[in-house]
């Protein structure tokens, strides 16, 4: 029989696990595309290994996607000359256009996964999560 405490975490896991899908299923990109481009939006030129350790991908992943985000025109690539075993990807003009766009409409996108939820609302679920977290770290420490 499931508890109370079971359906909590359920249903927190399926939010999380639904929200994180949900607008790149919106705007047609897949997860990691999505995150790779405005990974790059945000933190700049960045180099092939931060992209993997950053997004949790392989290697084989990350340069798959920024080939294709290359052939797009979304992206340029460089040797780092810093270290010539490091490559360094970086948007073009396109891609910082596009990955502007897609903030615009995540922020939009937002909006409308609140409507109907107040400020109230919000401010007790955020209560609990930060309640959640602090107790995690009470009980795993290095975790």
């Amino acid at each position: 029989m499931e508890t109370p405490e079971d359906r909590f975490f359920r249903e927190l896991g399926g939010a999380c696990a639904e929200t994180r899908q949900a607008f790149a299923r919106h705007v047609g990109m897949s997860s990691p595309r999505l995150q790779l481009l405005m990974r790059l939006w945000r933190n700049g030129e960045t180099s092939h290994s931060d992209l993997r350790q950053g997004l949790s991908l392989d290697g084989a992943s990350v340069t798959r996607l920024i080939k294709e985000f290359e052939a797009e025109g979304l992206v340029s690539r460089r040797i780092d000359p810093a270290d010539n075993r490091y490559t360094l990807a970086s948007l073009t003009s396109t891609g910082e256009r596009a990955a502007a766009d897609l903030e615009r409409s995540h922020q939009a996108y937002q909006v409308r996964l609140l409507d109907g939820i107040s400020a109230h609302e919000r401010e007790i679920v955020l209560r609990a999560l930060e309640r959640l977290r602090a107790n995690m770290a009470r009980i795993d420490p290095v975790g």
